[in-house]
């Protein structure tokens, strides 16, 4: 399985080598999404959906990066950055290179892939859209949220209608059916019906559940036709509803392991009418099972409970399947490869059995029956009874013989006899076949307490060296390698030891005691003398492949040494690895089914005929990166093969040169305690552990005072964040003391200007009790005189009515005098006021026409000296024009002057006018002076008849 980061990458490819699905995972790539932050996490795919090719999708993750994936071109883009996490994806629109994205803000956008740009924006939902669907012709969509249900014109990107529901009764999913006009809504109350699209008009309504059989509606899928619609919900049962008849015609009950059903689609086939047959169910465990809705048999599944699918998208022509995983990464299935083992003709009826009797086989003892029952033969001798009989036993992995016996009752000869005729061992048995072959010892208790001591320093940080998605598998692997750590201080210093385990982890990852023996066991057995050279690779061990090889293809030797490539490169990987990085999984199972039933010198004939089946394409390598990516990669060898040729080196091979010579026979592990492990040099392992120590305690220090200098730098950080939280206190504390000084003065502004109210206020008030306290008076002294001239009222009479006719003529003139000041007043300001507008009218002008003037100047110049460049031949015209300019100019200074003129008629005018008002100034000041005459004269008067009166008291006769 191969696996492609995305990264901080924009663009790039999708897989760096052809792709070869496992039969059983048919996982084509793993694409997952890390950042390269200060703290690295991975991007969680949200959301995937296949154009209407098929051979493209695009993927969204939760912060809103949307991909294209081209599984034709192998490339990847980045189209979008939405910075929002997307909801649903639509791909299959009129416009090919457009796409719908549904948004955490519950709008929906259009987006083009080939300009990166947006086309439009869509809202109207008030609740997140949970899916999109598209009709058959991609000018229209309909996005479904929990609330409403809306359809849309794609080609002009408007709402042309809305489904409104009361608020009881949820809607479930709208879509369009395939290749119709026909929409199908499904609400929370399990009520179906479809409508017209063109005119929304209700076509049919399919009726309620059958008693017993009530599932709550979650999930639905409809076939290519359009004529089945599957149904699912919180159960294990699948309701199959004909759309044409408009009735449920099945129930199909899944596995017992489905409670719930999450996902439905069906499987698309080219040679079905679109009548599909195969629907794939997605289970609450993370398992998309694909059943047969006629046969209702489990065809395959796809995830496990380990790496669980959260949803999964199926292409239209039906050769991919895209799932985004419970962990955010996101899987490329092939179909093809899945479907592999149910598309496989039928075995053949007659098979070949290696090993027959001596004597001449008829045709009927080549032929077997294959049925659904036990393997059976035609009974021909006792002999050949027997024979039969432990083939099949061979088969179930048991043996009578009692010779070369191993644990269960097996026989390693007969094994070994059984490996040669089939290649391999039965896939149930072979783990069994594996355990009796290396006779582990299954110590439970010794592995206990090497588990015991935790995980070990020099497996601290394996995540990092080693990233591992399922950590399940890490914790295995992180746990054996400890233990063999913990075993033998070696292993904590042998940096290929992850990838010498790691094959067995993930075989074994279900039984930790079983995989720590077998690593343990081939550690002894087969990596014999590794270590004599440490920290070195095993230059003994590389020498005897190297003689072999020398023996039995020189020309391929001698090309290695023409190019200086060393064993180190064309021997060593395959066997740190064990083959596991150039083979797939059922051939490194082959290989080793053979390597664990042969002689520990199997493993290095198998470098040297790895490397003699590769001699073509290695002859044509010339580049030492070539050699590189050849040993570290999948090539295209057949397995079988190899280990043909490897029989062949091991019967043929010189004794002098064969590594049997050298190696030791298989050792299996001691019971009850493991065998103490110190191959290798001892004080280079003490030296790097020491060295190891060294530098990890000065790691700790470094660690620790990078925590303190953290320290002070967050206090200092914090320190710097209070200070700033002071100043801007402060600052604001300031603003605020001068927002309160402004509305201190503007208080005190507004105080002034009440004091002024109030002070104008008292003085209307104190001129109004003078005039009042002056006519109480005048009543007063007017009563008093009409009491003491009730005797002269006859002789004073006219003079009283002159008095009273001259006081009315003067109040009159002195009204008409205000009035008349008022007047002059008004008329002064109405003057200053248009004086004021005229010359601001007027300046501004003369500004207007002088910018124009200068505007137009040098629009002349500058044409004049076009002209001239252009034409010497235009002159005259260019003088002329001059001239008429000139004349212009003369007459705007003209119209200058005279608005000069005007100007100082209009100054001379309010001289005159100022002369009027000084002249009136003085007849006011006239008036004064005769009002003031007045009033002395009626003192006067006042005094005279004061004086009178007094005269009469004296001239009185006396009282008889």
């Amino acid at each position: 399985m191969q696996i492609t980061d995305l990264g901080n990458k924009e663009s790039g490819k999708i897989w760096h080598r052809k792709p070869s699905p496992a039969t059983r995972e048919g996982i084509i790539v793993n694409i997952i999404h890390t950042t390269s932050d200060y703290l690295p996490k991975v991007l969680r795919f949200l959301n995937v959906a296949f154009d209407s090719s098929g051979d493209c999708l695009i993927a969204g993750d939760h912060q809103g990066n949307i991909y294209v994936f081209d599984l034709s071109g192998n490339r990847f883009n980045l189209v979008q950055r939405t910075a929002q996490a997307c909801t649903a994806l639509a791909f299959n629109l009129h416009r090919k290179s457009e796409f719908l994205v549904a948004l955490a803000d519950y709008s929906i956008k259009c987006f083009d892939t080939a300009t990166k740009e947006l086309v439009s924006w869509m809202r109207g939902h008030e609740s997140s859209v949970s899916s999109i669907s598209v009709h058959a012709s991609g000018r229209y969509a309909i996005t479904t949220s929990s609330d409403t249900a809306q359809l849309w014109d794609l080609d002009t990107f408007q709402r042309k209608r809305k489904l409104n529901i009361l608020q009881s009764v949820g809607i479930q999913k709208v879509f369009f059916l395939p290749l119709s006009n026909t929409i199908l809504s499904c609400f929370k109350d399990n009520s179906i019906f479809a409508w017209e699209c063109d005119t929304l008009c209700c076509k049919y309504q399919l009726p309620a559940q059958p008693e017993g059989s009530s599932i709550s509606y979650k999930v639905f899928a409809v076939t290519r036709d359009g004529r089945i619609l599957a149904a699912g919900g919180k159960s294990n049962h699948l309701h199959l509803w004909c759309l044409e008849a408009k009735q449920l015609f099945r129930i199909i009950q899944m596995p017992a392991k489905v409670r719930a059903v999450r996902h439905l689609e069906f499987l698309p086939d080219s040679f079905d009418a679109g009548s599909n047959q195969v629907l794939g169910v997605l289970s609450q465990d993370g398992i998309m099972r694909f059943i047969n809705v006629q046969t209702c048999k489990l065809l395959f599944e796809v995830g496990s409970l380990d790496e669980g699918i959260s949803s999964s998208v199926i292409s239209p022509h039906g050769r991919y399947i895209a799932s985004v995983m419970e962990n955010g990464s996101l899987n490329i299935y092939s179909v093809q490869a899945l479907t592999q083992e149910i598309n496989k003709p039928p075995p053949p009826l007659v098979k070949v059995i290696a090993d027959l009797p001596k004597r001449k086989p008829t045709s009927g003892d080549l032929k077997v029956k294959v049925t659904s029952g036990r393997a059976r033969r035609p009974a021909r001798s006792r002999e050949d009874r027997a024979q039969t009989r432990i083939l099949k036993r061979d088969l179930a992995g048991g043996f009578e013989n009692k010779e070369n016996e191993l644990s269960g009752g097996l026989n390693k000869k007969r094994l070994q006899i059984l490996l040669k005729g089939y290649g391999e061992y039965p896939t149930k048995y072979r783990m069994f076949i594996w355990r009796s072959l290396l006779q582990l010892p299954e110590n439970h208790t010794a592995f206990s307490s090497l588990v015991d001591k935790g995980v070990h320093m020099a497996f601290l940080n394996l995540q990092q060296k080693y990233p591992i998605r399922s950590w399940k598998l890490l914790r295995v692997l992180q746990r054996t390698l400890s233990a063999l750590a913990h075993w033998s201080a070696i292993f904590s210093e042998t940096p290929y030891l992850p990838l010498l385990a790691f094959p067995f982890v993930k075989l074994f990852q279900n039984n930790q005691l079983v995989c720590f023996e077998v690593v343990a066991t081939l550690i002894i057995n087969w990596c014999q003398h590794w270590f004599e050279y440490f920290p070195n690779p095993p230059i003994n061990v590389l020498a005897m492949i190297e003689n072999v090889l020398a023996f039995h293809d020189p020309e391929l030797l001698q090309h290695f040494i023409d190019h200086d490539v060393t064993s180190q490169l064309y021997a060593w990987p395959l066997l740190e690895t064990v083959f596991s990085e150039v083979l797939t999984r059922e051939e490194w199972l082959k290989l080793f089914d053979n390597v664990f039933s042969n002689h520990p010198s199997f493993l290095l004939m198998a470098v040297v005929a790895y490397n003699i089946c590769s001699r073509g394409p290695l002859l044509h390598c010339d580049l030492r990166d070539d050699f590189k990516y050849f040993f570290h990669h999948r090539n295209n060898l057949d397995i079988s093969v190899v280990i043909r040729e490897v029989y062949h080196l091991m019967d043929t091979t010189p004794p002098d040169i064969h590594p049997e010579r050298t190696l030791s026979v298989f050792v299996a592990l001691t019971k009850g305690q493991y065998p103490v492990f110190n191959q290798y040099p001892k004080f280079i392992v003490d030296y790097q552990t020491q060295e190891r120590e060294r530098i990890r305690n000065d790691e700790l220090e470094y660690l620790r005072e990078r925590q303190a200098v953290e320290n002070m730098q967050a206090e200092v950080d914090q320190q710097r964040v209070e200070d700033e939280a002071w100043y801007q206190k402060q600052e604001l504390l300031r603003k605020a003391e001068e927002t309160r000084r402004e509305m201190l003065l503007q208080e005190e502004e507004k105080m002034i200007q009440q004091r002024e109210k109030l002070a104008a206020v008292r003085r209307e008030l104190r001129m109004k009790e003078m005039r009042l306290q002056d006519a109480a008076r005048r009543r007063f002294l007017k009563l008093q005189q009409d009491q003491q001239e009730m005797e002269l009222r006859r002789l004073d009479d006219e003079i009283e009515r002159k008095v009273y006719m001259r006081d009315q003529e003067i109040a009159t003139t002195a009204k008409d005098l205000e009035m008349r000041h008022l007047e002059l007043e008004s008329q002064k300001r109405l003057y200053e006021k248009n004086l004021t507008r005229n010359q601001g009218t007027i300046a501004k002008e003369m500004r207007e026409e002088v910018d124009a003037y200068r505007r137009k100047v040098d629009l002349e110049e500058r044409l004049f000296h076009r002209l001239l460049e252009t034409d010497q031949a235009q002159n005259q015209d260019t003088q002329k024009l001059i001239k008429e300019n000139l004349a212009k100019a003369e007459q705007a200074c003209l119209n200058n002057d005279w608005r000069i003129q005007a100007l100082h008629k209009q100054r001379r005018n309010d001289l005159q006018r100022n002369e009027c008002y000084q002249e009136m100034a003085k007849l006011l000041r006239k008036n004064r002076r005769k009002e003031t005459e007045v009033l002395n004269a009626m003192l006067g008067k006042e005094v005279n008849k004061v004086l009178l009166r007094e005269v009469q008291h004296e001239w009185m006769p006396p009282e008889k």
